[in-house]
């Protein structure tokens, strides 16, 4: 089972944690609202789970473009 941390925008994997049990405490999901449970993880039939986060490349472009952040997606 892995988790996998991917960038919304541009699709890039910022991460990977190959787990056996996953501790959503641990990783801070208990923390999120179920909205933004619902909207930022995802788990797969093979067990793994996908974390849809912002790589750093990206959040610097949103931080230089601001109105990118009424795009859903910005990097064509």
């Amino acid at each position: 089972m892995s988790i996998v941390y991917k960038c919304r925008h541009c699709g890039h994997v910022v991460g990977k944690l190959d787990q056996q049990v996953i501790d959503s405490t641990m990783l801070g999901f208990d923390q999120l609202s179920v909205e933004d449970r619902k909207e930022m993880i995802e788990y797969q039939n093979n067990g793994d789970v996908h974390i849809t986060v912002i790589c750093e490349n990206c959040e610097e472009s949103l931080g230089h473009n601001p109105h990118y952040h009424e795009l859903d997606f910005f990097i064509q």
